[in-house]
């Protein structure tokens, strides 16, 4: 299979590149800071399937260039819009696309978790926050992780994330409104990513946590997930497919 990678001179795009030439075939990649690799389109007309973990500024163009070309979307970049979201669901219209907070095995394991624990305690009873650290370059807050984390919650419990979410406490805030879903951001070091979700209860706390230690996890994952994708009708998959955990999904 010929993979090509959006951001290939990137510190994840070159952890990418390893993994596709020791599974698959590397087709190229693209670039900002680098002339001479091939841009979106030209990439796309030399590769079966894109892997992206560039930038949310990036995406649009992104959906647009390979949703014409038909080319396979693997995607896992965080921070996006409403507006980009749309744009990666117009594009799954067209191509298969596997968008994904994370490709960690584990964290996908981690959301199937939190949903169905967040079905089975009551809103009323278990406050739910969520706790995440990255390295002191990453760009936005809370990590897409994080909010994934979030919305595999609010599914459990049938609500809109968007309603319920709290996020960067300061001051006087008053007493913790019933049903919140709390977010903590922490930024420091080279901390590859760690996240938490804690469901505390007067009488009991349920921690579930998540580190990881080396890119290569999301690496194994993204490529995992673009190699399941050949031959894949158009449509919008994540994670969960891949591993054919998707049956694990609480309706909302």
């Amino acid at each position: 299979m010929r993979i090509g990678i959006a951001g290939i001179t990137g510190r994840m795009g070159r952890v990418l590149a390893e993994e596709v030439r020791a599974r698959a075939t590397l087709a190229g990649g693209s670039s900002r800071e680098d002339a001479t690799c091939r841009d979106i389109t030209a990439l796309a007309a030399v590769s079966e399937v894109v892997i992206d973990f560039t930038h949310a500024s990036t995406v649009r163009a992104h959906a647009e260039a390979l949703a014409a070309a038909g080319v396979g979307w693997i995607l896992g970049t965080s921070g996006l819009s409403a507006a980009d979201e749309a744009a990666v669901a117009e594009a799954a219209r067209a191509i298969p696309v596997v968008h994904a907070a994370n490709f960690a095995p584990g964290v996908t394991l981690l959301l199937v978790l939190a949903e169905r624990m967040a079905a089975a305690l009551p809103a009323a009873r278990y406050d739910a926050e969520i706790v995440e650290m990255h390295h002191r370059q990453k760009v936005d807050a809370p990590s897409g992780t994080a909010i994934g984390l979030g919305r595999a919650v609010a599914r459990g419990r049938g609500v809109d994330l968007a309603e319920v979410m709290q996020s960067g406490r300061d001051g006087h805030t008053g007493p913790r409104p019933e049903g919140a879903i709390g977010f903590a951001a922490l930024r420091g070091g080279q901390v590859v990513g760690e996240h938490t979700l804690l469901f505390a209860a007067a009488d009991e706390h349920i921690a579930l946590t998540h580190r990881a230690f080396d890119r290569s996890t999301f690496a194994a994952g993204a490529v995992s997930a673009a190699l399941w994708s050949a031959g894949r009708p158009p449509g919008l998959y994540d994670m969960r497919d891949v591993l054919g955990l998707a049956e694990n999904r609480v309706e909302s």
